[in-house]
């Protein structure tokens, strides 16, 4: 298999109102140029079927699109144009802001993206927790009582709001190791995904599997480098962080 980038993006807006925001015109313009220059944005789970060896290879020049957190944005900015382009996509939510928080999707708006049938929504835990604070704040027992917690009630409350399989995992600020990833797998999670920037391999494991947080940064020629895993290395105040 060819090396994959998948990207990740976070909000969207007319303007840059913050690190994670895309402007809605930059990401119009990356659909632009992977639509006119032979790429193919595939969905999420046919890259992780072909790693695991259950689906076919995705064809050359394939890219992933990915958004995490559930922004409203997504339903207003970024939804229109997958529906332009029909470029498969896939959400990682953390349901405790469901229908809760102002800045996040309703349930209603998350049943509306997947009606389209380009849109998936999976995992991000159930609070978007720092795994590597609590570890340092909870008694071992109770550390691995607030991690499964976190993954088996997030699975339950997206599996029942939306009515579909999540065994899909975006890890919060990308913080993962193997206690973490063996306990998403007897959660039930069959992929987890960081925000290590560089493509996808064969080999890689399964659970850690990279992506590249997109900013507003990422347009032009950036895009286009990035593109041929040829993305530079960024300062380290642009990179989503854990506190």
């Amino acid at each position: 298999m060819s090396p994959i980038p998948i990207l990740v993006y976070h909000r969207f807006g007319p303007i840059v109102t913050d690190a994670m925001t895309v402007t809605t015109s930059t990401f119009a313009s990356h659909l632009e140029y992977l639509a006119g220059h032979g790429y193919t944005v595939i969905p999420l789970r046919a890259l992780v079927g072909a790693l695991r060896g259950s689906a076919p290879q995705p064809p050359p020049r394939s890219v992933v699109i990915t958004a995490d957190d559930g922004h409203r944005t997504v339903y207003s900015e970024m939804l229109p144009l997958v529906r332009r382009f029909q470029v498969p996509v896939t959400l990682f939510v953390y349901p405790s802001a469901i229908s809760r928080a102002d800045y996040a999707l309703t349930w209603d708006q998350l049943r509306d993206l997947r009606a389209t049938g380009l849109v998936d929504v999976q995992s991000h835990t159930f609070w978007h927790p720092n795994f590597r604070v609590e570890k340092r704040r909870l008694a071992p027992a109770a550390y691995d009582a607030f991690v499964t917690n976190q993954l088996v009630r997030s699975r339950r409350m997206l599996e029942s709001q939306l009515d579909g399989s999540v065994d899909l995992l975006a890890w919060p600020f990308g913080i993962v190791d193997d206690e973490l990833a063996a306990k998403a797998a007897a959660a039930g999670y069959m992929a987890g995904f960081t925000i290590e920037r560089r493509h996808v391999r064969a080999g890689d494991s399964l659970l850690k599997l990279p992506r590249y947080l997109m900013t507003d940064a990422d347009r032009g020629k950036a895009f286009e480098a990035l593109l041929t895993d040829g993305a530079p290395r960024r300062e380290p105040s642009m990179e989503k962080r854990a506190p």
